[in-house]
């Protein structure tokens, strides 16, 4: 019995299905330039603040600060109380978070320390 297709078959040298290094390059870094722009499009690019949350325009800063001191100190009891549950290296971790939160409430004190009360 005669076979009609070659085994394995004849292809052509210039297969459409071969990766062409130098498409696949320009390919990737295309989409690395997507994915991860340079510092230099990320400063040229104008900020939006966003309009989804907002802080009163007309909020002093004494008021500000004493908000910003208050988040911080319920954000640190809620890590406290998470810390109670966990152990090892996660527990360090937020542990670790625990005393960013207390440095940053610290500052924001000295901060309202600052600020000459409202009249």
């Amino acid at each position: 019995m005669f076979k009609v297709t070659p085994n394995p078959p004849d292809t052509d040298p210039a297969s459409p299905y071969e990766p062409d290094s130098k498409k696949l390059n320009e390919a990737a870094e295309c989409a690395l330039n997507f994915h991860f722009p340079s510092n230099a499009d990320i400063k040229a690019t104008a900020r939006k603040p966003s309009k989804l949350f907002a802080v009163d325009p007309e909020a002093t800063a004494e008021t500000l600060a004493v908000f910003l001191v208050e988040t911080l100190a319920s954000v640190d009891v809620m890590v406290h109380h998470l810390v109670d549950h966990l152990e090892g290296e996660s527990r360090y971790a937020l542990l670790g978070i625990s005393n960013s939160i207390m440095v940053a409430e610290i500052t924001a004190n000295r901060v309202l320390d600052h600020i000459e009360p409202a009249a």
